[in-house]
């Protein structure tokens, strides 16, 4: 059975059971979010080791051949490339067919939300090296540097490396292979996923002011993933965009009902490698780079949520300036959602607030009941997006091979 179809299967099943169970019911809502907490971990188990040993036998790679500066700065090109223009297309949309106002009835407490960019740039060089790879893995930054030093050194004098090279090159395979391992399983993982989603979009559902919100963001981003994205990949020589599409059908399903970056990387790694032939020496650059600084869906999708906040405040409207400040905060902001992987829009959002100021601070809270479904689309369009952008740059690098349909997961 094709990957996908593990998950298709495993997410309308959970989708069904949670129709089922009661959304009121405060003990199956601790048991579901205990629930969806340990299959995260199940996602997230096997990724900072292959990403580590993959990074860094591709740097040492890249080196030899005098690709690694030109594949890194491609990679990022495409990064601020993708967030400009989807964060522009995301507030555009808005604008133009806005939803309707939502009630302003916040009962909680203003909260604590802050990026700590400073803390995060201090955490990239813990005060012993090794400290990188025994954090809890959700904050994947300083994993990256480190296997960028390591890469480095391996070309210091290949008599003393050669024997490193060899084992390193080993554990990045291996741990290919429990990451794999993972991904085949998740179809089992996203019952519970896809259940504990379900329940709380009945909930939110049952407050009619937030439908409108639910449709726009969830309308443009399957028309900007499934079909505005995929037209760009026309630019590539000899490429059938739709092809790429089927193959990340498995993104897309682990992405929406996760909404968490890091779980879907073993899925991401995978499918690009055996559907789409990309190579490792691309693979392990541009995905990492995406994991860390590609949120520009749940940038989006933060703004979007933003600007209906502001309708919904002021009846004065909102004014070009406005909307160019908002753009251009959450497009700073989107770079700097790495600690966050499994909350980047409902982050994103809370940021947006306190720091645009005027009133708004506690603006976000009145989208907490459906912060899960900002965060799902959010990460759908960021994973989608890194899919996308990997297979173009290995494509253009030449780092990619084509794979026949019928040979795909």
């Amino acid at each position: 059975m094709k990957v996908w179809v593990k998950l298709l299967v495993g997410s309308l099943l959970g989708f069904l059971l949670g129709s089922l169970l009661p959304p009121d019911n405060q003990g199956i809502l601790d048991a579901l979010a205990w629930l969806e907490t340990f299959a995260i971990r199940i996602g997230r188990y096997a990724v900072p080791p292959v990403m580590v040993f993959s990074l860094t036998i591709t740097i040492y790679e890249l080196r030899q051949d005098g690709q690694f500066w030109v594949l890194t700065f491609r990679s990022i090109l495409f990064i601020i490339g993708t967030t400009v223009f989807i964060i522009s297309a995301g507030i555009f949309v808005t604008i133009f067919f806005p939803p309707s106002r939502i009630p302003i009835l916040i009962d909680e407490q203003l909260e604590t939300v802050s990026l700590d960019t400073a803390g995060n740039i201090t955490a990239l060089f813990p005060s012993n090296m090794f400290e990188a790879l025994v954090s809890d893995g959700v904050y994947l930054f300083p994993l990256c540097v480190f296997a960028f030093f390591l890469g480095m050194g391996l070309s210091y004098d290949k008599s003393y490396t050669r024997p490193i090279i060899s084992i390193v090159d080993s554990l990045s395979r291996i741990f290919y292979h429990i990451v794999s391992f993972f991904s085949e399983i998740l179809g089992i993982v996203m019952i519970v996923l896809a259940a504990y989603w379900a329940v709380r979009f009945r909930a939110v559902q049952q407050t009619a002011a937030f439908r409108d919100l639910i449709g726009l963001l969830g309308i443009f981003s399957m028309v900007l993933c499934f079909g505005i994205l995929p037209l760009f990949l026309y630019i590539l020589p000899h490429t059938n965009p739709w092809v790429i599409l089927y193959g990340s059908l498995s993104q897309a399903i682990t992405s929406f009902f996760s909404g968490d970056i890091n779980f879907c990387y073993p899925v991401l790694l995978r499918h690009l490698k055996e559907n789409m032939g990309v190579k490792r020496r691309s693979n392990a650059v541009s995905l990492s780079l995406f994991a860390v600084f590609g949120r520009a869906g749940s940038a989006m999708a933060a703004a979007a949520a933003f600007i209906v906040i502001i309708k919904s405040y002021s009846s004065l409207g909102i004014t070009p300036a406005d909307i160019m400040a908002i753009g251009v905060r959450a497009f700073f902001i989107s770079f700097l959602l790495a600690r966050h992987p499994g909350d980047g829009a409902y982050t994103a959002l809370a940021v947006l607030c306190l720091d645009y100021g005027r009133g708004f601070e506690a603006g976000y809270l009145i989208l907490k009941p459906m912060a899960f479904y900002l965060i799902a689309i959010g990460t759908f369009v960021d994973v989608m997006v890194a899919s996308y952008a990997s297979f173009a740059i290995a494509r253009i690098s030449g780092f990619q091979e084509d794979k026949s349909l019928r040979h795909f997961i």
